[in-house]
């Protein structure tokens, strides 16, 4: 994995935590994310893809994976 980043999810009361790592490898050009995902984040693919064009950053084209972990929380 090139990246892994420490976060947290809030469910109810509690707080549970998450990691999201990012692998930028050859490849045809995808943007995939791994996990158990909500709908919200399902749409937010092409939301970051535009976010990060609008900042005058270029997206390589190659493989793009993030995976959320652990995989059972929503």
């Amino acid at each position: 994995m090139v990246c892994r980043i420490n976060c947290a999810v809030i469910t109810g009361v509690e707080v549970l935590p998450v990691v999201v790592e990012t692998n930028i490898c050859n490849g045809l050009p995808s943007f995939d994310m791994v996990g158990l995902l909500s709908s919200d984040i399902k749409e937010s693919r092409e939301r970051v893809r535009t976010a990060i064009r609008n900042s005058g950053f270029v997206l390589p084209p190659k493989r793009i994976t993030i995976s959320f972990s652990p995989g059972n929380i929503r």
